[in-house]
């Protein structure tokens, strides 16, 4: 019976702790943001704003589950709050007495304040929202009265800011989740999935499908983490002190996982069209690796075993090369050795040793306050397809501009609460993936809000005497909101009735109760929401095919940028932006597997030749300044002419330039071969030419490959063709 009860308890306690971590974790948000909103209220009725509705409002807007990012969020509302106010305030100034002229000015700057939050798809957007709701919740209410615009515009920066206060307290103070844990477990977490990763792929135990679901999920993780980078500057100075070395971190998975991506799909080819002989000299080196990934034969779970992982990673990169050159000497008198695809892969192998050891080496210098390592500039900047972002823009404009003409053909009471609420809806729904959508559950969630207010404002707030039994009426409405904006299915529905429903229930310190206002009012938020998500949808919709195909050919310019960038950070940027551009890709075609799987076998071809364009032009780069290595000599131009007619291959694809991109790289090898084959240049030059063949080499026959997308315009005579030139 004992045992029977021990283990029940254990049960118990194991079932607790995993809703403690899950469900458990969204109930504190869930109070703590209520508290927060009752904690705003309270204060700004006590210091007798105007509408103190308002920093209730605020709070929802701003209110994260976790704390960084609520400053994160809080600071850039800020920042666009104080923008919005001074360029309503010029507005007002010049337009006050040009209704026509003013909501024109006003539609505009909301348009572009709208393509600024779409562009940005991080907290940044917050600051283009708040500039151009701001500008819309200060400048119409107050263009009616311009003689009290100024001291409105204050009051309602003051609410804002009270609001932006309490959330950014509240959240920090009680039972605060922290950006930088959730860091911390990725780091752990991601370090080990790889690992595991490199030993299935070489060990031959995983699909192509099961390759594509565990970059898929890497991808996410990279967008994910630097979003949680980004925010938790905010919340401690040892999270700032590591800022640089955690965005360098994931700069350098991306560059691990790219170049054993490469490494693994060369192998893949080779295995196909090589010798066995070369397979089996090369099999020794590549499964060497992953127990160098290891501790004590257990995956890295700190920042100590990756210290010790580096280590062994140091000694394996040291001794490599001769070892690569004595395998090759046994082998190279063999009839059927291919010592093209050797060096390739031999190649491709160091260099994801070496890719290795720096992410070895970052992660193991997180367990110093500061490092040197910390010294790295390039960042991690999520942005969308401008060309989107500015339809995003107009879109918002042409709302604007629409429900401003209604208004102003009407003279409907409400129609400014309905020219601004567009504003904010417009705005926060060009960030999400499906605006249309957002758009319309925001709808939904506003017109619950509108019946569950009206039951408050005028069934319980009449009834009620001082503040506390005011906060009893509320607490049930605001905690309903706030679970279902817990929900990530109908988040949008949460969202839309937690801000509404403070905007029409939520108390001033003198209460007006007028049931018609009430009801033009909700009808005024709801209706700016149905425009919107109908502009959403008509205009240019984001879920139609042109944006997908934008983004894709987006993704496959890398190529371009590739070539023709600079090389000193063209190399971070073009990693992050081919992830970045797959996440948004990935967004928009959610539940259709054929399109996600499209997606990534560009990202993998973008991947591949994009890569090895660059560590091409380092090379070439590098090279010392001599006649036989001028850019006028014949092998020279054939690599330039290769690198060009492989970015005008990825900027539009098609079978002419497919073909000449074939033919540009196998000139261009033989000719660097026959450099090496004449120049007898130096022993370290002479490594550096191979290289450069290398690489030549590996865009071939990434080219070639039948499962890349670009096997579509390969013509019949090269679909069978060998890999080695």
């Amino acid at each position: 019976m004992s045992t029977s009860l021990s283990a029940s308890g254990q049960s118990l306690r194991a079932s607790f702790a995993d809703w403690a971590g899950t469900d458990g974790l969204a109930w504190v948000y869930i109070f703590k943001a209520v508290l927060a909103a009752l904690l705003a209220l309270w204060i700004a009725m006590r210091l007798d704003m105007q509408q103190p509705r308002t920093a209730m409002t605020t709070v929802f807007v701003v209110m994260q589950p976790q704390s960084g990012m609520v400053l994160a969020k809080s600071f850039y509302r800020f920042c666009g709050t104080m923008i919005g106010l001074v360029v309503m305030l010029a507005l007002i100034g010049v337009f006050a007495q040009q209704p026509v002229l003013f909501v024109s000015a006003t539609a505009l700057w909301v348009g572009i304040c709208t393509a600024g939050a779409a562009r940005n798809r991080n907290f940044r957007s917050y600051g283009f929202v708040l500039a151009g709701y701001t500008a819309a919740l200060i400048g119409i209410p107050a263009a009616q009265h311009p003689d009290g615009a100024f001291l409105s515009a204050l009051t309602r920066v003051g609410e804002v800011t009270l609001g932006i206060v309490c959330a950014g307290a509240v959240s920090a103070l009680v039972f605060p989740q922290h950006a930088g844990a959730q860091i911390r477990t990725t780091v752990r977490r991601r370090f080990t999935q790889f690992v595991d990763y490199v030993c299935r792929a070489m060990s031959g135990t995983m699909d192509r499908a099961q390759i594509e679901r565990v970059n898929l999920g890497f991808v996410a993780d990279i967008v994910g983490f630097e979003a949680a980078r980004s925010v938790a500057v905010f919340e401690h100075p040892e999270s700032r002190r590591r800022g640089g070395r955690l965005a360098r971190l994931n700069s350098e998975f991306m560059s691990a996982s790219t170049r054993f991506h490469a490494l693994h799909q060369l192998m893949n080819r080779l295995r196909e069209s090589a010798s066995a002989t070369t397979i089996a000299a090369l099999t020794p080196f590549i499964h060497e690796v992953p127990p160098l990934l290891l501790h004590a034969g257990e995956p890295v779970r700190n920042a100590a075993d990756a210290a010790h992982a580096a280590a062994q990673l140091r000694d394996y990169k040291a001794a490599l090369p001769k070892r690569v050159r004595t395998a090759r000497a046994a082998i190279e008198g063999q009839a059927d050795f291919a010592p093209l695809e050797f060096d390739t892969a031999t190649e491709l192998l160091y260099r994801f040793v070496d890719d290795m050891l720096a992410y070895a080496d970052t992660y193991a210098s997180l367990a110093a306050p500061s490092h040197e390592r910390e010294r790295w500039v390039a960042r991690y900047v999520p942005k969308t397809n401008l060309l989107a972002a500015a339809i995003s823009g107009l879109r918002g404009a042409i709302v604007m501009f629409v429900l401003s003409a209604f208004w102003i053909a009407t003279a409907w009471p409400s129609g400014g609460t309905m020219v601004l609420n567009a504003a904010a809806v417009c705005a926060l729904a060009s960030s999400s993936p499906r605006p249309a959508l957002m758009s319309m559950q925001m709808a939904i969630g506003t017109a619950l809000a509108s019946v569950v207010g009206m039951i408050v404002v005028f069934g319980a707030f009449p009834h009620m005497d001082g503040f506390v039994l005011m906060c009893v009426a509320l607490v049930p409405a605001l905690l309903l909101g706030t679970f279902i904006s817990t929900r990530r299915a109908v988040a949008g529905v949460g969202i839309g009735y937690c801000i509404f429903l403070c905007f029409l229930a939520g108390p001033d310190n003198l209460v007006h109760y007028e049931p018609t206002a009430y009801m033009n009012d909700a009808l005024a938020l709801v209706l700016s929401m149905i425009v919107s998500a109908i502009a959403f949808a008509v205009i240019l919709p984001t879920d139609a095919p042109w944006l997908r195909r934008l983004l894709l050919a987006d993704l496959r310019r890398e190529v371009v940028l590739a070539r023709r960038g600079r090389l000193a950070h063209v190399a971070t940027h073009f990693e992050s932006r081919t992830r970045d551009l797959l996440s948004q890709i990935d967004a928009l075609a959610a539940g259709k597997p054929e399109l996600q799987r499209e997606a990534l076998e560009w990202l993998f071809g973008v991947l591949e030749v994009g890569r090895a364009v660059i560590d091409l032009r380092r090379e070439i780069a590098a090279l010392p300044d001599a006649p036989h290595y001028a850019a006028s000599t014949p092998w020279r131009r054939t690599s330039n002419a290769t690198l060009d007619a492989v970015a005008r291959l990825f900027d539009r694809p098609s079978a002419a330039r497919f073909d000449a991109a074939l033919h540009c790289t196998a000139r261009a090898i033989a000719d660097a071969q026959a450099l090496v084959a004449t120049a007898n240049p130096p022993r370290e030059e002479r490594h550096r030419l191979q290289r450069i063949v290398s690489h030549l080499h590996f865009i071939r026959t990434a080219l070639l490959d039948p499962a890349s997308p670009l096997a579509t315009f390969a013509s019949d005579s090269v679909k069978g063709a060998p890999h080695a030139a």
